[in-house]
């Protein structure tokens, strides 16, 4: 089942196993069955001498499924349908893991995963093609390595999909524990277990409020904010980093090929080696952080969701962009329900269904093109009289047998029979008909808007929310400089936000110099 190139570099990752490790697969008799057999077969013949294979028949219960654990444990680790695609890492720092090997994150993270103590039963619903899922499988995995009150299923929703259905999961990564649901989306570890540990934001908020000042100070974790972070650390002047999750937007992204230099990567390679390179440098990271307020006092101050202050001589804001809503009736109550903003994550949930993609740029005839491959029939709606998208998207797009391209289509209301999406309302914006669309999925790619709702009454912004910033990076505000897609600067690519961070970075240290 593995080309014998992964099969090699499996070898030499199993080398690091300290422990013996068990590995148990549940089979029913399924072509799938013999799959996930024979791939725990091979694992076991790379390293017989610290793993060993048990085989049960399950033909009542969940299988195919793979169980690792500690040999002579009950295991806590399970992975219900084949874990390849983006979800053979998972499986790998899995058997590394329970084997001994230690895991690479945060020390106080790890301590806070031991110190649970209740029962955490997770199971994560995933499609093998979310680039996503994997994050909150390694997260709940980890967790139930290192404690054994906790238990975690990987669950892949294409091989599941009486359960799938059953639960009305209609997008990935979905997470339930002990039997509720528990969140949708893209998760880190540390917000796991936020959530999970209940005293730990109180506990955040007082460590953080006790911080001294910074010299700069990075809003944003995404490629302009790590850039910016990166160089005021250069200059040997105190810098501190805060984010919702390190990454931004990027860690949504595909297929990135115009990143000079780099080939070809995707998002969550560019993410974690961004996060590495700043780490590399004395940067203070503080993940999982919101900002809600900016004030220029003393030092510029900015409060934090959780009611925490830092103080700051300059800030460098970098909040990015967010996925743009179409803001019509019925978008809100099914979202997650069909309407999807990832074609990657969720494309596999509609699988033999019809599906509409909203926005003919670059993005949406991509996800078109993509979802072709498993959907019955795809229908693009672009508002404009032409496509956006680049010429040979558009004619790649064309040339399939089961899409449609409508132009002047404005999309009015997003139609559901309470627990699902069944449909949608467009009209025609050349005779003002309107006309109805027979879908299960809506996937909404219509661009960005500015993360900046915080700022609306302390900085100059545009009327799309953008924040206004000149050649140096500065805003409005003495001492408050800005970066990447939340600002004024032109087309947002990776490569244009990360010479923006850097640009506003320099532009803070000059100010830092003169004042």
């Amino acid at each position: 089942m593995l080309e014998a190139n992964l099969k090699q570099q499996l070898g030499t990752y199993l080398q690091n196993i300290v422990n013996p490790i068990e590995i148990t697969v549940s089979t029913n008799g399924s072509e799938k069955s013999s799959e996930l057999l024979t791939l725990a077969r091979e694992i076991t013949e790379l390293e017989s001498s610290k793993i060993t294979l048990t085989i049960e028949d399950n033909a009542s219960g969940r299988a195919p499924q793979m169980a690792i654990g500690a040999k002579g444990e009950a295991p806590r680790v399970r992975f219900a349908g084949i874990p390849m695609g983006h979800e053979f890492t998972s499986l790998v720092l899995a058997l590394l893991q329970a084997g001994g090997h230690p895991s690479k994150a945060a020390p106080e993270l790890l301590a806070q995963i031991k110190s649970l103590d209740t029962e955490l039963n997770f199971e994560v619903y995933i499609s093998l093609s979310c680039h996503n899922c994997p994050d909150i499988v390694q997260a709940t995995n980890l967790m139930a390595v290192l404690n054994p009150k906790v238990t975690a299923t990987m669950i892949d929703g294409a091989l599941f999909q009486d359960e799938v259905n059953d639960l009305n999961i209609m997008a990935v990564p979905s997470v339930y524990l002990n039997g509720e649901h528990f969140g949708q989306g893209r998760m880190t570890l540390d917000e796991i277990l936020n959530k999970v540990d209940t005293g730990a934001a109180d506990k955040q908020a007082a460590a953080l409020a006790e911080k001294e000042p910074y010299d700069v100070l990075v809003v944003g974790g995404g490629p302009a904010g790590a850039a910016a972070a990166i160089y005021s650390a250069r200059k040997g002047i105190r810098t501190g980093v805060v984010a919702e999750r390190f990454g931004g937007q990027v860690a949504d992204t595909m297929a990135i090929e115009n990143f000079i230099s780099v080939k070809a990567t995707d998002g969550p390679k560019l993410v974690a080696g961004l996060e590495q390179h700043v780490l590399d440098y004395d940067v203070d990271v503080m993940k999982t952080q919101k900002a809600v307020r900016l004030e220029k006092k003393e030092f510029v101050e900015l409060e934090l969701e959780n009611g925490a202050v830092l103080k700051s001589k300059s800030v460098i804001l970098a909040t990015g962009a967010r996925w743009r809503e179409m803001n019509v009736p019925g978008e809100q109550e099914y979202r997650g329900k069909g309407v999807a903003y990832c074609p990657h994550c969720d494309g596999p949930l509609f699988k033999g269904k019809k599906t509409a993609v909203i926005g003919g740029g670059n993005s949406g005839i991509e996800a078109a093109i993509d979802l072709a491959g498993i959907v019955e029939h795809v229908t693009v709606l672009e508002f404009g009289d032409t496509l956006r998208a680049d010429d040979v998207l558009v004619k790649k797009a064309e040339s399939l047998p089961n899409v449609t391209i409508i132009k002047q289509a404005m999309t009015t209301e997003v139609l559901g029979d309470g627990e699902r999406v069944i449909g949608l309302k467009y009209t025609d914006r050349k005779t003002d008909e309107s006309h109805l669309l027979d879908v299960a999925g809506i996937f909404v790619q219509i661009g960005l808007v500015p993360n900046s709702e915080f700022l609306q009454d302390t900085l100059e912004l545009t009327n799309r929310g953008e924040i206004v910033i000149n050649s140096h990076g500065e805003t409005s505000l003495p001492g408050v400089f800005a970066a990447g897609d939340v600002t004024t600067t032109p087309y947002k690519q990776i490569i244009i936000s990360m010479g923006s961070g850097a640009t506003a970075a320099l532009g803070a240290f000059d100010y830092l110099i003169r004042n």
